[in-house]
């Protein structure tokens, strides 16, 4: 495969409108439907992951680390899509999928840009772990209370979470804004990330009420999808990928 890659600006589309929205969920339930075992593959280790972490800070009561845990890896959300992203490419273009092309497409298109963007995810999602150990720690401390679900169920330990989850929040929509156009653009083209990350900014940018509502949709339906002891990740995941996959399509020309 040619590793040379394209560092040229991207067109993007800047009328995008809520009937976008609910034409990439249609599509995005089409392709899940077309070809559910990859989307239940790949939901599987997240749903996993999931109940692992639930289990550390509900039975084990290792709140400190695990509360920044929890809230932070559905960070890795996006990357986790990219095999529905080939998915989604390969039906789109008539192709056969088959498990080889789909794993292969975790590694990239031969040139490491994937790779780089999964650095960087990974180095964010560590930044946040240490933010949200920070803010625990010092209110921890400040209520001169053990780390044990008695402290969470405190006014201050009530504190804690609404301010760890602002702050979740600003580091969420960046990462929303980094990769939401990004990762499919890497799966679909030979371009550095650094162009990938720039057209999901201009993306945003021009785009920036619908794409909001957007992010506001992505987070509403993992919180439910969550409620039910990560089962509800079997189906939101796939379809949230395939739909972003079909979102990207539209606004990148």
């Amino acid at each position: 495969m040619d590793t040379q890659v394209d560092n040229r600006p991207v067109p993007v589309a800047g009328d995008l409108s809520t009937g976008d929205l609910t034409e990439a969920l249609r599509l995005g339930w089409r392709d899940f439907l077309a070809k559910p075992h990859y989307g239940l593959f790949f939901a599987s280790f997240y749903v996993a992951i999931g109940i692992l972490l639930y289990y550390l800070l509900m039975v084990r009561g290792e709140a400190r680390w695990m509360i920044a845990l929890v809230a932070g890896f559905p960070l890795f959300a996006p990357f986790a899509a990219v095999g529905l992203y080939e998915v989604s490419r390969r039906l789109e273009n008539g192709t056969p999928t088959t498990w080889a092309a789909i794993l292969g497409a975790l590694r990239g298109r031969g040139d490491e840009q994937l790779l780089l963007m999964g650095g960087i995810i990974f180095v964010g999602f560590s930044f946040w772990v240490i933010i949200a150990h920070m803010i625990f720690a010092i209110f921890a401390s400040a209520a001169g209370l053990g780390e044990g679900m008695e402290f969470l169920r405190s006014p201050t330990g009530l504190t804690m979470l609404a301010v760890g989850s602002a702050v979740g929040a600003v580091i969420a929509f960046i990462f929303y804004a980094i990769t939401l156009m990004s990762l499919p653009m890497l799966v679909d083209r030979d371009v550095d990330f650094i162009t990938a990350i720039i057209t999901s900014f201009r993306a945003l940018s021009a785009n920036f009420g619908v794409l909001l509502l957007w992010a506001v949709i992505i987070a509403a339906a993992l919180g439910a999808a969550i409620l039910p002891f990560f089962l509800g990740l079997f189906l939101v995941l796939p379809v949230l990928g395939h739909a972003t996959w079909h979102l990207y399509r539209r606004t990148v020309s």
